[in-house]
Parts: structure tokens; C-alpha cells; sequence
């Protein structure tokens, strides 16, 4: 069949005009169609509300989150201008709302208005207007009222100007994103509280005021001085006290490019705990960082790499260390700003400027060998620190790779691990491991098991204690690594330098059913609960899945002529032997190894019969804490738990 094509000639080339430029391509301007990108078209109107507080007018700013998804912005600051332009033969709000790469701010490298302005394109204000349901602007200046509204994009009514009926000076500009623009408008208020906290820390002074018409709630965000009392609010127990530099310099990106200024402050400690880096610059949030973030790696490491060598600590043939081994503890807020500003792209989350790379490289290396120096006890910390996060990091490696050798491959395991003994069924809804203790118990189980659906795993002596151990101790268990190719789901670790070796996959799982079998005495107890701590240390989540079972076991078998009665408790052997006419026997059942197979299979394997108790992961905190009691370092807690209830755990019916 054929078909007819296309006509592509002189014609079918189009421009887009007026609002139609962001309204149909959202994301080139906001970096998303979705709410990111909303969230970034709010941002640019508070942003102008800033370069006009940094310039100095006005000292708050205050933001209205209405119940309708539109938001309102009002400053106090000059106004914008938006009376008539003779030198462009246009009204200014012509030129600011609907004209892109218009504004005051390009001039700001020639010491004029926005030297380190957060708009520099001229975009922000007239995207935003064009990506509006509908906006309506009032601003104050030159003792006049003038009030402005537009619809998708476009003025309606022109430029109204009265006489002001009150004091001062400043913009309120009050709009609703558009859903045919994008995708989502509903602005979560954590975004507010994010936005405007970063925006308080790195504008010192400046109060942010929001009203969430949705709540009801208002929250204020300062910080009178800026980063220093940011620093103190994270620095918490440091193993430092905050440091703070500032510096201010001239130069250019290269030798044909116009010289800029730049400044910068930056402040830090060091911690025990996870550090937080974060970049800004024109103080506009630098999620990615770029050209301070490369600094700040590069410095941080040649000067703490020059203090461990100097100082002796590497040992012989050991690796240097490296920017994660540092950022693991480092607390630290950079802000910048230059007149001249490299973004990556309208959404500013990351620069480019050479220069600023350069000159924040340099002015920091010199700091850190100076502040070092000046601070020996402090250096010898923040180096010990560091080289025990490399360490550690080694270790985890080391590590990883070693788990991943040992619980993958692609030998079935069947032949991978000693003594497993699989069941004949692949429908893993009906699959049960047996976890039993030792090889007699072994014998027993495999000869009252139903094969078709019952595997059985057998533990060789007493298991590792997984609470006190470390993963590297942990690891070099052949019992422990066995077992958990046999339940074939991999591992949970959750630490520090431990995150990739979190490869646990529930649905690998091989069994419907991990069941413990252990003997009905102190011996079995113990044994059963080393199983149960390392499952909860190192697979919690078949625990929360309620995946793990406990098999219970007879304590006494019962026989009255034909008939053998078997009781779990003290209570049931009383009420059996209460209801028994005739004569009876009565014997401490046997541990499990000497059970005879049809016994083994009535008591403890038949589904029907036996009894099972499931591992509720209900009191989870709890059951840590008690495993820390009976099997950590808790020295003190245990003597107390055995002093107040040692005699609930004493078999008073053995003692004569």
C-alpha cells in the first residue's frame, strides 16, 4: 500500500511566539512539565524578592501558600519599574512580564544595580507570568499604586496607576500555575520550609515570613548571622569547633574574558556522625555544586593527604586517602557569589566558572594548612577520623566482594553447601527449610520429613553470636554463609560504608517457611536464639515478612497402654496425666537425634500435628534490646535481668 508523505519545504518551518514559548515547552526554561519544574517557576519570583533585599531594600519577605494552589510574594523593596521606557519605546512591564532576556540585571559586572544577583537572564519573572493560570502584580514606588493582571499569558486591562494609599515601597505578585502547563501545581509546604530555610541561612538577616492558608500554620525563617549560625545548629557534638573563612578576589575565566569579582564564605567542622555538604551560590541552592563542590574535594584532600604524611600515619604500601573518606564526617556550608555566573542551565543547580574553581582551591589550601597548623589536636582528630572512615571503607569492600564470592555462583546448592538437604518441589509457596541442630538431628528429620516439600539444614555446633560480631568475622562463618545461600535472598546491612552491600531481594527467596527445630532444653535454646539474632541482624525483613517460624518440641512423652500423649508445657503434662485412668509412663522426651522417625514426623513435621510459633516483628525495639541483654556487651542490663528474672528460667521438677 503506499503512502503519501509528508510535505516538509519553506513552509514548514514555524516560530513560537508571545507565551506560547514556555507555555508549550515548559521544560526548557524550568527544567520540567511536572512539579519540579512548578516548584522552580515559584522560586524565581521569590528570587527577585531577594536580589532586591541583598541590595539593600527591605528586610523581609513574606510568602502566602493559598488553599487554591496559587501563591503570593510580597516584598519591600524599590518596586519594580513598569512606567513607560522612552529608551526602548516601550512600557517597562511590557519589557519585564512579557518579553524574555529582559531585565535590570545585565549590566551588574559594570558595579551597576545586582552585582550578585540570583536573575541574571532576564527569564524568571516573564516565565513564570506566561506559565500563570492568572497573575496579578501590585507594585508600590514613586508614591504610586500600579496593578497589573494577566491570563494564560496575556495583559488583560493594560497598566492601571493610582495614587498610593499606603507608605513604603515594594512588589506583591500574587498567581496560579497553570495545570495546562504543567503537569502538577500542588507545592507541597515542605518545599516552602526547604526553599526558604536554605534561603535564610545564606542571606544573613533576611526574615522569611509564610502563611500556609492550608493549615493555618505560619512558620518565620532567619539567620541573623547567616552560615556561622547555621554551622552551630548542625555542628551539634563535633569532634571540632566551627571554623569560618571569607574571602574576596578579582579574575577571569580565561585570558579573553572579562574579569569578574567574586567573594565567598564558607564554614565547617568535623563530626563522628554522617556529614552534610552544602553548596550556594548568588545564593541559589547548588544541588549538584560544580565549581565549589570541586574545590572544596580537591583542597580538603591535598591538605589532610599533607598533614597524615607529614605525620607518619600511612603504613607502609596503604592507599591515600580519598574525597568519600573525608565527606563521611565533614559538615560544611559553602556560599558564593560572582558578578559574572556560568549556570549549567536556567534551573542553577550547578557552575562553571574556572576561575571560581581555581580561586577557591587555592585560598583553601592555604586556610587548611594555616588552620592545621594553628590547631594541632584538632588536625590530629579530624586526620584520625578520616583514616579510620578509609579503613573502614577498605573493610567494607574487602568485605563485599568477599559475600558476593560466597553467596553467589552459579553451582546449585545442592553441591555448594555440606550436609543441605533439598526438597523435591520448585514451588516456592510450598517449600520449607528445616534449621536443626547438629547431624543426629539431621538423621531424624531427614527420615520423618516429607521430601516432597521439606528441606532440612543442618547447624554444625554453636552458631556465631551476629550481635557482637563484625560483618568481616561474620562472613569468614561457613555456618552463616551456607545458610544464607541456602535461603538464597542475599543480605541486609545498613551502615556507613556498608550501602552496596545491601543485596537483598525477597522474592530470591527459595522457602515459603524457615523453621527452627532445635532440642527442648538449655543447649537448644541458646542455639536457637544465636539463629534467631542473625537472622534479625542480617535478613530483618523475613522476620517483619513473617517468614520465620519456631518449631516447638515435646518436653514429655506420655504412654497409657496403646496410646502415647505428648505435652509441651508443665500445664499440658498435668492436664493429660489428670485425665489418664489406667497406668502410664512418663519420660523427658529425647532430644531430637534420638527421636524415631514417625515420632519426629507426628510432633514436629506434620503439618496437621505440629506446632509452630510464628517471629512477630511486632516489638522490634524491644526484641533488640533483649538480644543485646542476653548476647551483646551489656554487661550491667544482663546481671539485672538474670537478678530479677533468673528464677522464671530455673527447672525447679530436675532439682531433688
Amino acid at each position: 500500500m503506499k503512502t503519501t508523505a509528508k510535505t516538509y519545504d519553506n513552509e514548514s518551518i514555524t516560530a513560537l511566539k508571545g507565551a506560547d514559548r514556555v507555555r508549550k515547552r515548559p521544560s526548557v526554561i524550568f527544567g520540567s512539565d511536572g512539579l519540579e519544574g512548578c516548584e522552580h517557576s515559584i522560586f524565581e519570583i521569590i528570587s527577585n524578592s531577594i536580589d532586591e533585599a541583598r541590595e539593600g531594600y527591605g528586610k523581609t519577605i513574606e510568602i502566602i501558600r493559598h488553599k487554591d494552589m496559587s501563591v503570593t510574594v510580597k516584598d519591600h523593596g524599590r518596586g519594580c519599574p513598569v512606567d513607560y521606557n522612552p529608551a526602548e519605546n516601550k512600557f517597562n512591564w511590557e519589557l519585564v512580564f512579557c518579553e524574555l532576556y529582559a531585565g535590570g540585571k545585565f549590566a551588574n559586572n559594570e558595579e551597576e544595580n545586582y552585582s550578585f544577583s540570583l536573575g541574571l537572564n532576564g527569564l524568571g519573572l516573564c516565565s513564570t507570568q506566561y506559565a500563570s493560570e492568572w497573575m496579578v502584580v501590585d507594585i508600590f514606588r514613586d508614591g504610586l499604586h500600579y496593578s497589573l493582571r494577566f491570563e494564560k499569558g496575556e495583559n488583560v486591562g493594560g497598566l492601571s496607576k493610582t495614587p498610593a494609599k499606603v507608605l513604603g515601597t515594594g512588589s506583591t505578585i500574587h498567581w496560579k500555575p497553570d495545570t495546562e502547563v504543567f503537569t502538577d501545581i500542588d507545592v507541597p509546604l515542605d518545599y516552602y520550609k526547604d526553599v526558604l530555610k536554605k534561603q535564610s541561612i545564606v542571606n544573613a538577616g533576611l526574615t522569611f515570613e509564610l502563611l500556609d492558608e492550608e493549615s493555618g500554620e505560619s512558620f518565620s525563617f532567619c539567620y541573623e548571622n547567616g552560615i556561622k549560625d547555621y554551622i552551630l545548629e548542625l555542628s551539634g557534638d563535633s569532634l571540632t569547633e566551627p571554623q569560618f573563612f571569607s574571602y574576596e578576589t578579582r579574575g577571569r575565566d580565561r585570558q579573553d574574558k572579562p574579569e569578574y569579582k567574586v567573594k565567598f564564605e564558607m564554614a565547617f567542622c568535623f563530626t563522628n556522625e554522617k556529614g552534610s555538604v552544602e553548596y550556594y551560590h548568588n545564593s541559589s541552592f547548588l544541588e549538584y555544586g560544580g565549581s565549589p563542590d570541586k574545590a572544596v574535594k580537591s583542597a580538603f584532600v591535598f591538605a589532610i593527604d599533607n598533614y597524615i604524611k607529614n605525620a607518619g600515619s600511612y603504613k607502609k604500601d596503604e592507599k591515600k586517602i580519598g574525597y568519600p573518606d573525608i565527606e563521611d564526617s565533614l559538615t560544611l556550608i559553602s556560599s558564593s557569589f560572582s558578578t559574572v555566573t556560568s549556570y549549567e542551565n536556567q534551573t542553577k543547580k550547578s557552575i562553571t566558572n574556572k576561575f571560581i574553581q581555581d580561586a577557591m582551591t587555592e585560598y583553601l589550601k592555604k586556610q587548611l594548612n594555616v588552620y592545621f597548623i594553628e590547631n594541632k589536636a584538632e588536625a590530629d582528630r579530624i586526620a584520625g577520623q578520616v583514616m579510620a572512615n578509609k579503613r573502614s571503607r577498605e573493610t567494607a569492600e574487602k568485605t563485599r566482594i568477599a559475600i558476593k564470592k560466597k553467596l553467589t555462583g552459579t553451582l546449585d546448592i545442592n553441591n555448594r553447601v555440606e550436609k543441605f538437604v533439598n526438597c523435591r518441589t520448585k514451588d516456592v509457596t510450598r517449600r520449607e527449610i528445616y534449621i536443626v541442630e547438629g547431624d543426629s538431628a539431621l538423621g531424624s528429620c531427614k527420615l520423618g520429613r516429607d521430601a516432597e516439600f521439606q528441606a532440612i539444614m543442618p547447624v554444625r555446633g554453636k552458631i556465631l553470636n551476629c550481635l557482637k560480631a563484625d560483618y568481616d568475622k561474620i562472613f569468614n562463618s561457613d555456618v552463616i554463609t551456607d545458610l544464607l545461600k541456602v535461603l538464597g535472598c542475599g543480605v541486609e546491612i545498613h551502615t556507613k560504608h556498608n550501602k552496596d552491600l545491601n543485596a537483598f531481594d525477597l522474592s530470591q527467596l527459595k522457602w515459603s517457611k524457615i523453621i527452627i527445630c532445635t532440642d527442648a532444653d538449655v543447649d537448644g535454646y541458646q542455639i536457637r536464639t544465636l539463629i534467631l539474632t542473625m537472622l534479625y541482624r542480617l535478613v530483618p525483613t523475613l522476620i517483619d515478612e513473617k517468614k520465620v517460624f519456631i518449631a516447638e518440641s515435646p518436653l514429655y512423652e506420655i504412654n497409657s497402654g496403646k496410646k502415647a500423649y505428648f505435652a509441651y508445657t508443665e500445664k499440658e503434662k498435668t492436664d493429660i496425666l489428670s485425665k489418664l485412668a489406667g497406668k502410664y509412663t512418663i519420660q523427658r522426651s529425647k532430644g531430637l537425634g534420638e527421636n524415631e522417625p514417625d515420632m519426629m514426623w507426628l510432633t514436629t513435621m506434620n503439618p496437621q500435628t505440629r506446632r509452630l510459633v510464628s517471629v512477630m516483628p511486632d516489638d522490634a525495639l524491644k526484641t533488640q534490646e533483649m538480644f543485646d541483654i542476653l548476647l551483646g556487651d551489656n554487661l550491667k542490663g544482663r546481671k539485672e535481668h538474670i537478678e530479677n528474672f533468673g528464677h522464671m528460667y530455673i527447672d525447679f521438677s530436675e532439682i531433688v
